[in-house]
């Protein structure tokens, strides 16, 4: 008797997001409602762009206002809420979205530059973590990327003209430096 067989799934690549400073303003006092949350002009476009692809979408981001207590957790909830509906309004997506909460003192394992989130998305969503990209503007995406065996992806914006003079000293040199998100989705695409 013939029997099926069932190939497995084959493991797809994601491109990773930080969130503040990448598709958002980063702001020094932490964004705290959604009126602070000031999107980048060129982020939505780049992300529906991004979207048309067969990539993964996940946003990766430190959110340490809460374990500081200057934020609740259900207040951060309602800000990426709001997010995920402007970027979805304007023809993109988000697959998934990962949040370390903790402070910096907490050592967690969530809190960039460990790799505890991407690893932890790479397992729930089956992705290839060494075909995959993480885009950021600090030196702690950077390093959270290059641990977890994805390729790092620094720009401009938000924090990135800073980060950028200390890729060098941390081995990273090497990595794509682009203006911003839509520059760096072209990028991603074009390396297809």
């Amino acid at each position: 008797m013939p029997t099926d067989s069932i190939s497995p799934r084959r493991a797809r690549s994601a491109v990773f997001l930080d969130r503040d400073g990448v598709i958002n303003e980063n702001r020094i006092d932490y964004v705290r409602s959604t009126e602070q949350l000031h999107i980048f002009p060129a982020a939505l476009p780049a992300l529906a762009r991004l979207a048309q692809s067969e990539h993964a979408i996940v946003i990766i981001t430190n959110q340490s206002a809460i374990g500081r207590g200057l934020v609740s957790a259900e207040t951060v909830a309602q800000i990426n809420h709001y997010l995920l509906e402007r970027i979805h309004a304007a023809g993109g997506r988000i697959d998934a979205l990962y949040l370390c909460p903790h402070a910096p003192e907490d050592a967690c394992e969530c809190r960039k530059p460990r790799p505890g989130l991407l690893l932890q998305a790479g397992i729930e969503l089956h992705l290839d973590l060494t075909c995959s990209w993480m885009i950021g503007d600090s030196l702690t995406d950077l390093q959270a990327a290059a641990a977890a065996g994805v390729g790092p992806i620094l720009v401009a914006t938000g924090r990135g003209h800073g980060t950028s003079l200390q890729v060098t000293s941390a081995g990273l040199g090497h990595i794509p430096f682009l203006p911003d998100l839509a520059e760096a989705v072209k990028h991603i695409l074009s390396s297809a």
